[in-house]
């Protein structure tokens, strides 16, 4: 896997990648649909129900099959970890895996979630905190997603992780000191799922209320850009009305004070008169 694209006739050669163009760049930012991490999301798509299935197989209290069903989470949870990573290495990222990641992660524990919970094995009002949990910052996202978008903090992955474990504990048919130990580790999972829950929506908080402090600084900003120009647009039209009168000034004093604009007809009357005058005698 090298995340270089294919060619678009033969698809079995490499595109050569000049990193230094825009042609370059566009190639290494453009990933296909069909590329593995996608692809590691589908297949945890498709394994939800199949796992309930495997869960759920005769009552769900067969330990063989519980066993099978422990399988399809595990490798749920770990293509999880590999679709991730793979999509950011190789720069895989696509608007498909953007939106199915998440709903696949969330499917395949609320579908384990709700399994055990249905069948006794699990409380529901640890199922209903987590999956108020996951729900709500998911909302939460969204919220802010104008704004910024709230990274993953180490507490997240942390809660993740324990969830992990604790949730395929519990597919298990354990017994004995087993069975007391999934209880205090899905214990620290719902702890660490509310308190990376509230540090979500502290974060969420924060960041709209910056956000939002960021849009007013911009609109002002841009009213007063708007105003400056106006206001340099008047003077511009004040000062060219202002030479103009003094231009008009300026060639009306510049004229003779005695002589009218148009010669004197007066004198030139006079002038004629006296010539005719002479040339009749």
């Amino acid at each position: 896997m090298t995340g270089a694209p294919a060619t678009a006739a033969g698809g079995s050669g490499a595109t050569p990648v000049h990193r230094g163009g825009k042609l370059g760049a566009a190639a290494v930012n453009q990933a296909g649909l069909w590329n593995i991490a996608n692809i590691l999301t589908m297949v945890r798509l498709l394994l939800v129900p199949g796992f309930v299935m495997l869960l759920l197989h005769d009552g769900g209290y067969d330990p063989v099959w519980r066993s099978f069903a422990w399988a399809a989470f595990a490798v749920a949870m770990i293509t999880d970890v590999f679709d991730g990573h793979l999509a950011r290495t190789y720069n895989l990222v696509t608007d498909f895996g953007k939106i199915a990641d998440p709903i696949a992660d969330k499917a395949i524990m609320g579908a384990a979630l709700i399994c055990l919970s249905s069948l006794g094995d699990l409380p529901w009002w640890i199922t209903g905190v987590i999956l108020f949990r996951e729900l709500g910052i998911t909302l939460m996202r969204f919220w802010v997603i104008r704004h910024s978008v709230i990274p993953a903090s180490r507490g997240g992955k942390a809660k993740t992780l324990a969830q992990g474990i604790a949730v395929g504990m519990y597919v298990l048919a354990l017994t004995g000191p087993l069975a007391t130990l999934r209880f205090w580790v899905m214990m620290a999972a719902v702890v660490l799922t509310v308190v990376t829950g509230l540090d979500y929506v502290r974060q969420a908080v924060v960041l709209r209320r910056l956000g939002l402090a960021a849009e007013r600084a911009a609109a002002l900003e841009a009213v007063t850009v708007v105003a400056g120009m106006e206001d340099a647009a008047g003077g511009r039209r004040s000062g060219e009305c202002a030479g103009g009168t003094a231009e008009g000034v300026v060639e009306t004093v510049g004229e003779p004070a005695g002589e009218p604009p148009f010669g004197n007809p007066v004198g030139e009357r006079v002038a004629g008169s006296r010539g005719a005058a002479e040339a009749e005698r």
